[in-house]
């Protein structure tokens, strides 16, 4: 599968089912220009996975909305959750490693954890209320 521009319009659509990585980007940028092939490659070697690209230039809301402030930045998300992220350039191996790993997430332990992870912080906001 060829990469496909991810845009503000876009962005809840493409990631909130099946496995989603994300290349922040922009033209200027020379490592971004260098991961491209390694990324496109990657695509075309798992075409049961949405590669999108953001352009960082073209989707400043966007990319403020995930305070992206260096590029190449890369994200995983997996229906909808949000698996992986850093900035840098990655070597084909180590793109194929973290693909590997995302595959192998239990997501229903992720939904559990995240769940806790809400009740308590909902717990706590509740325990600052009644203490304010």
């Amino acid at each position: 599968m060829a990469t496909v521009e991810i845009t503000e319009q876009s962005f809840t659509e493409v990631v909130k089912n099946g496995i989603v990585l994300l290349d922040w980007w922009a033209a200027w940028c020379g490592p971004c220009r260098a991961f491209a092939p390694i990324y496109e490659k990657a695509s075309e070697a798992n075409p049961d996975i949405v590669f999108g690209k953001v352009d960082t230039d073209a989707q400043p809301r966007l990319a403020g909305a995930f305070a992206i402030r260096s590029i190449p930045t890369l994200m995983i998300f997996r229906d909808g959750i949000m698996l992986f992220g850093e900035p840098g350039m990655l070597p084909a191996a180590e793109l194929d490693d973290l693909i590997a790993q995302a595959r192998a997430v239990d997501m229903d332990e992720v939904r559990r954890q995240a769940s806790e992870g809400a009740e308590g912080e909902a717990g706590q906001e509740e325990k600052v209320e009644r203490e304010a």
